[in-house]
C-alpha cells in the first residue's frame, strides 16, 4: 500500500474515532493520536525517504490536505462537545426564577443624626439660618470672643485637645456665632441662626460623657429682643422634641456669654410631672443651658448692645437622644452596634 493510501486509510480511522468521542478529553487524545509529533501521520511520513524524489511533493501535498481536514473535523467536533457540556451544566444548574428573593435590608440615617435634623427642621421653619463651621478653631474665637478671656475660670469646664498653643478642637460651636456676627449685615434684617457640629473637651468617658459630642447653639440679635422671646423659642422647642403637654422652667444659672442666665428644665414626659427615676422625683429634667446674648459678645463683634439685643441657647443632641428613648449610656451612640441601632427607625 502506498504512503498515500495509508494517508487516506489514517484519516478515515480518525473521523469514526472521532465520531465516537464524547469528551473534549477524549477528542484531545484522538487529536494526539494522529496529530502528535508521534501520531500516526507522522510514522507514515518515514516512508518518504524510500519514494522516488518526483513522488515526494505529492505525497507532502496529500499529508497536509490530510491534517488540514482532520483538524477542521476535530475542531468542529470540539465546540459541539463543549456546548452540549454546557447545555447539561446549565440545565443541572437551572435557577427558579419564580422563588422569592432575599430581601435587602435598607440602612437608615444614625438616631442623633434624626434628632439633629428634627430640630433644625423646627428652626428651619421658623426662618433660622443653619450655618455649620470648623472643629479646629483659635483659642480667640474658641474662648475669648465669647467673653471667655485668658486664665477666666470657667475655662477648666472646657478644656480641650490643644493643636498649638492658640490652636485648638472646640469645646462648642459659639465660635460659629461670633464669626457670624461680626460679618452679619444688620441692615438687611435680625440675625437668626443655628449651628450644629461636633465639640470637644477632655472629658472622662463614662455613662453620661463623651471626649466627643454633639451640640446645637442657637441665637437671636436683633431690637427689642427679650426674655419672653426666648423662653417662647424653647418651649416650643420641648414640645416639638417630647411632646405637646411638656412645659417648661427656667432658673437661674450662669454662663460668661449669657447675662441673665438660665437652666431650662423640661417637665418630666415620663410622670408628667409627679415624680419617678427619670426625673429624679423632681418632675422635671434639665435639657439645656441660655440666657440673654452678654453685651461684650455684641460690643467685640462691633453690634451695638445699646442697639440690639439677642438671645443664645446651646442644648445637646446626645443628651435629648439620651432622655427621649431613656439611653442610660452616650457610648451606646458610638460603638456602631446594630442591635442599638436599628431600635430607632425614622418615621414616615
Amino acid at each position: 500500500m502506498g504512503i498515500e493510501e495509508q494517508l487516506t486509510t489514517v484519516l478515515a480511522k480518525a473521523v469514526i474515532e472521532a465520531d465516537k468521542a464524547e469528551s473534549v478529553k477524549e477528542l484531545e487524545t484522538i487529536r494526539v493520536s494522529y496529530l502528535g509529533k508521534k501520531g500516526e501521520i507522522t510514522s507514515v511520513l518515514k516512508g518518504v525517504k524510500d519514494v522516488a524524489p518526483e513522488q515526494r511533493p505529492v505525497i507532502g501535498k496529500k499529508a497536509n490536505e490530510v491534517r488540514d481536514e482532520l483538524t477542521t473535523l476535530l475542531s468542529h467536533k470540539k465546540e459541539r462537545l463543549e456546548k452540549e457540556a454546557l447545555e447539561r451544566q446549565l440545565e443541572k444548574e437551572t435557577i427558579d426564577v419564580t422563588l422569592p428573593g432575599k430581601q435587602v435590608s435598607k440602612g437608615q440615617t444614625h438616631v442623633l443624626t434624626q434628632i439633629m435634623e428634627e430640630i433644625e427642621d423646627l428652626f428651619l421653619g421658623m426662618g433660622y439660618q443653619i450655618i455649620e463651621g470648623n472643629e479646629v478653631e483659635s483659642d480667640h474665637y474658641n474662648f475669648e470672643r465669647v467673653n471667655l478671656p485668658q486664665n477666666h475660670p470657667a475655662r477648666d469646664m472646657q478644656d480641650t485637645f490643644y493643636i498649638t498653643p492658640d490652636v485648638l478642637l472646640r469645646t462648642h460651636t459659639s465660635p460659629i456665632q461670633a464669626r457670624t456676627l461680626e460679618s452679619h449685615d444688620f441692615s438687611k434684617g435680625p440675625l437668626k441662626m443655628i449651628s450644629p457640629g461636633k465639640v470637644y473637651r477632655r472629658d472622662t468617658d463614662d455613662a453620661t460623657h463623651s471626649h466627643q459630642f454633639h451640640q446645637i447653639e442657637g441665637m437671636v440679635i436683633a431690637e427689642n429682643i427679650t426674655m419672653a422671646d426666648l423662653k417662647g423659642t424653647l418651649e416650643l422647642l420641648a414640645k416639638k422634641m417630647f411632646g405637646e403637654d411638656r412645659e417648661i422652667r427656667l432658673r437661674p444659672s450662669y454662663f460668661p456669654f449669657t447675662e441673665p442666665s438660665v437652666e431650662v428644665d423640661v417637665s418630666c414626659f415620663k410622670c408628667g410631672g409627679t415624680g419617678c427615676n427619670v426625673c429624679k422625683g423632681t418632675g422635671w429634667i434639665e435639657i439645656l443651658g441660655a440666657g440673654m446674648t452678654h453685651p461684650n459678645v455684641l460690643e467685640m463683634s462691633g453690634v451695638d448692645s445699646t442697639k440690639y439685643s439677642g438671645f443664645a441657647f446651646g442644648l445637646g443632641p446626645d443628651r435629648i437622644a439620651m432622655l427621649k428613648y431613656g439611653v442610660d449610656d452616650i457610648r451606646n451612640f458610638y460603638l456602631n452596634d446594630q442591635r442599638f441601632l436599628k431600635q430607632f427607625k425614622r418615621k414616615g
